[in-house]
């Protein structure tokens, strides 16, 4: 499949997208111990562009993939907000731990301390919260909906820090009571609420929990079809995606994709790419 005389992208598509991220590790494995040479340095030597990236995308362990997309948001001159956005509002807290400690072992800094050096204010303080995955269970709905509540329309732009503490600490489970609640209460959805509130990045780190405490699959199946309906595809956020979720709930985001948008995500794609 590689060789000086040419590579053959199909096959090499096909063997990797036939295994799990943990085959493919034990495929990098196997090919360094027959061969000398690092697999994935040779892919890169034969290959280029976006399938290039995939293929690199796709031998990376899923939480190195994770901390590598960090660091590459966090480091240069501007951050990628999207990026941090969509990683710390939907994965698990065991998730977030184990990409803060890969993090720190690949890139010889603490997460934290980066994304504290390209953020501020009550958009870096909920990025923090949901870092150090601090997740309290409450039975009790009406006490943090007191809070959210007073927190909200017509208030919001004083009371920031409460809301996103209550939004940042709070299980998903729990959230979905309190939304519920809220919506009964001031006759808005939370979303709604955070739309006329806020703006920006804190805005959209706000929406992402809300819509990641509804339903994950929902939150990227929306992600999916934005990333293919701008002007320009971008690419990054669906390959992104594509292979992050491939083995955790792309089923579900599948299905979640064909309720909402009336079309089959795989067709989708499938078009967009038809030339390529």
């Amino acid at each position: 499949m590689i060789s000086g005389a040419g590579t053959d992208e199909d096959a090499i598509l096909m063997l990797l997208t036939a295994r799990s991220n943990d085959q493919r590790q034990q495929i990098k494995a196997a090919y360094k111990k027959a061969y000398g040479k690092d697999l994935v340095s040779a892919l890169k030597s034969e290959l280029g562009g976006l399938f290039e990236s995939l293929i690199v995308a796709l031998m990376t362990p899923s939480v190195l993939y994770d901390a590598t997309l960090l660091h590459n948001a966090l480091k240069g001159a501007g951050t990628e907000d999207e990026v941090l956005i969509e990683i710390l509002a939907s994965r698990t807290g065991e998730q977030i731990k184990e990409i803060t400690k890969v993090y720190k072992k690949e890139f010889g800094g603490k997460l934290e301390k980066d994304i504290c050096g390209d953020t501020s204010g009550h958009y870096q303080k909920l990025l923090v919260i949901l870092l150090c995955v601090c997740v309290c269970v409450f039975v009790c709905v009406s006490l943090p909906l007191q809070d959210l509540y007073a927190a909200g329309e017509g208030k919001f732009g004083t009371d920031e820090e409460k809301f996103i503490t209550i939004l940042g600490n709070r299980s998903a489970e729990h959230l979905r009571k309190v939304f519920a609640a809220y919506k009964k209460l001031s006759g808005s959805d939370i979303e709604d609420s955070i739309r006329g509130e806020t703006t920006g990045n804190l805005e959209n780190l706000l929406l992402a929990v809300v819509k990641c405490a509804g339903s994950i699959p929902n939150f990227f199946a929306e992600r999916l079809y934005k990333s293919m309906r701008r002007a320009g595809t971008d690419d990054d956020t669906l390959m992104r995606i594509m292979v992050s979720r491939s083995e955790v709930d792309m089923l579900d985001i599948r299905g979640s994709f064909k309720k909402i948008y009336g079309q089959s995500l795989y067709t989708t794609i499938q078009v967009l790419y038809k030339d390529n």
